[in-house]
């Protein structure tokens, strides 16, 4: 049934082997094992793809959350040993993989080595039990009732907007966010398909500009795209704050309306409280709040 879960997930036997640390050909033996067990094909197999049936897809619903929390029980043995042990699996978005994990990861593994870390990074919102996670990170407190949130990483952020220096020597510093409307502007679309607009805010006054460009990006996957095509003077880029700040340390870019840049409130580790939390993440949990930032 692992195996099975595994390969549904990664849509794929190579790569649930590589996620798992597996032989692909031990966990096309198990999921042969368990299709004869059963009497029905769970996984539709190409070439090309693996992907589960109807049957399958509705097996994996069920199992993905039952299986997760088996591992929850071996986790409470886990508290009795005199370090946590076991792999802790996050999702989160590109944004928080790059500016928020850094300076966590490291020492959190160096005092925990014998827990593994599982990051899938992803923007949408996910139900982390159904993706096969202990907890996910994300931007927005406000999530179901069974989740609980814990601020991880900076408390406060911003968005800045940014250009090169060749971009602006052309076509001039905006002087007020709606200037943007005559500008190249660089956007980003999450996976849902929204583009969200710009946002800025001075001395209480808030502007929301929806400026248009020659390029638009995926958020996440295509950001460091977004962050060259900027760099080579194309438009005028808008992303964190943290994100662009080595740019302008080197001079290859320059702030751009930086009175008008916005806070926001920092990420969130959540994860559900209605089950057992597994012993990686209590560490994990411990560690952040032994070490929360301003």
């Amino acid at each position: 049934m692992s195996a099975f879960v595994a390969v549904a997930r990664a849509r794929g036997f190579r790569e649930a082997a590589r996620l798992s640390g597996g032989s692909a050909s031990a966990l096309s033996e198990a999921v042969r094992r368990l299709e004869t067990q059963l009497g029905v094909r769970l996984l539709n197999r190409t070439t090309r793809s693996v992907a589960p049936t109807e049957v399958g897809e509705g097996l994996l619903l069920r199992l993905g959350p039952a299986l997760n929390e088996v591992d929850a029980a071996i986790d409470v043995v886990n508290g009795f040993r005199d370090r946590p042990a076991g792999t802790l699996r996050l999702n989160v978005p590109v944004s928080a993989a790059r500016l928020v994990l850094p300076a966590i990861v490291p020492p959190f593994l160096a005092a925990y080595p014998d827990i593994r870390l599982d990051v899938t990074t992803e923007e949408s919102f996910v139900d982390v039990l159904a993706a096969g996670c202990d907890a996910g990170i994300r931007y927005d407190e406000r999530l179901e009732q069974d989740m609980i949130a814990v601020p991880i990483g900076p408390r406060v952020q911003r968005f800045a907007a940014a250009a090169s220096p060749a971009y602006l020597a052309r076509h001039g510093h905006p002087g007020h966010p709606r200037d943007l409307l005559e500008h190249a502007c660089l956007r980003g679309r999450f996976p849902s398909g929204n583009m969200p607009a710009w946002e800025f805010e001075r001395e209480g006054e808030e502007v929301v500009v929806d400026p248009t460009g020659p390029m638009i990006v995926r958020i996440g996957g295509g950001t460091d795209l977004l962050m060259d095509v900027a760099l080579a003077g194309t438009g005028i880029v808008y992303l964190f704050e943290d994100w662009i700040r080595p740019y302008f340390d080197r001079g290859v870019l320059e702030p751009v309306l930086e009175p008008w840049w916005p806070s926001f409130p920092g990420p969130f580790l959540y994860y559900p409280g209605r089950r057992l939390v597994p012993a990686p993440l209590r560490a994990f949990i411990d560690f952040i709040k032994a070490n929360a930032q301003a």
